[in-house]
């Protein structure tokens, strides 16, 4: 009889010891559970922190791009004067204007004039390329209107604006406007230029500037149209090729051949 009972008390262990040993494994499906959906409720987190500092990234970069437009421009050229145009005040006639334009940078820089009274106004040069250190002056054309209700001109604001802008080129070219169609985003405006009258009978600092600048414009023109001295060999008639230095020769001995002949 007592071995029955050890059966079954031994029945009953046994059950407890399953028992014991089935509970892990729950516990572990539970942690798994846990795991997981704490798994996947970190996700959207990480995804949404991604998507963060990828705006924060673009903020960053837009906020630089607006601080580089808030920068002054660097200046490429310096104008004299620096942001007028000064003409004599005739109206109904056409008066000039005259500005010296200076490279200042290391590169060879394009200029342009562009003025909003093209039909009233030009510009000799309308754009040029200058190596760097060089300068040059540009003479204004305009005509001046006869005002209406006999109204003065002179320190008077006018309309008409100027602008000249600039451009970075490679090298020694010839200039065409087409530069600054074919590289838009590498032109610079350098000024805006107003234009100021002036009293032609009165002796201002600015009148006799002006007539300096004038009369230096007019002294370049005509340096500009006659021909330039070749050092080189002279070509004249058809491959008949002089040497200078040998023409030099040439009439020294021709010269003292004379002076032998008279001594003798």
């Amino acid at each position: 009889m007592a071995i029955p009972d050890q059966k079954s008390s031994s029945s009953s262990s046994d059950g407890k010891v399953w028992g014991f040993l089935k509970r892990p494994f729950r516990t572990s499906g539970n942690a798994a559970v846990t795991t997981s959906s704490s798994s996947s409720h970190n996700a959207p987190h990480q995804h949404s922190n991604a998507h963060g500092d990828g705006s924060n990234q673009n903020a960053a970069n837009s906020v630089s791009s607006v601080a580089r437009s808030l920068l002054p421009t660097r200046r490429r050229l310096k104008l004299d004067p620096h942001n007028k145009l000064y003409f004599p005040c005739e109206p109904g006639k056409q008066v000039r204007s005259a500005i010296r334009i200076k490279n200042t940078s290391k590169s060879f820089v394009a200029f342009k004039f562009q003025t909003t009274a093209p039909k009233s106004c030009f510009m000799r040069p309308p754009g040029a390329i200058l190596s760097p250190g060089e300068s040059l002056i540009a003479t204004v054309f305009k005509f001046v209107e006869v005002p209406e209700n006999n109204e003065k001109l002179v320190d008077q604001k006018s309309r008409v604006k100027f602008k000249i802008m600039s451009l970075k080129v490679k090298g020694p070219m010839e200039y065409v406007p087409e530069l600054f169609d074919e590289q838009k985003e590498q032109v610079a405006v350098e000024q805006i230029l107003r234009v100021v009258f002036l009293d032609p009978e009165r002796s201002t600092p600015a009148m006799e500037k002006l007539k300096r600048q004038l009369a230096d414009a007019d002294a370049a023109l005509e340096a500009s149209k006659q021909p330039a001295e070749d050092a080189g060999p002279k070509i004249i008639g058809e491959g008949l090729v002089i040497d200078e230095w040998k023409e030099r020769r040439e009439r020294y001995l021709a010269r003292q051949q004379g002076e032998g002949v008279d001594s003798a």
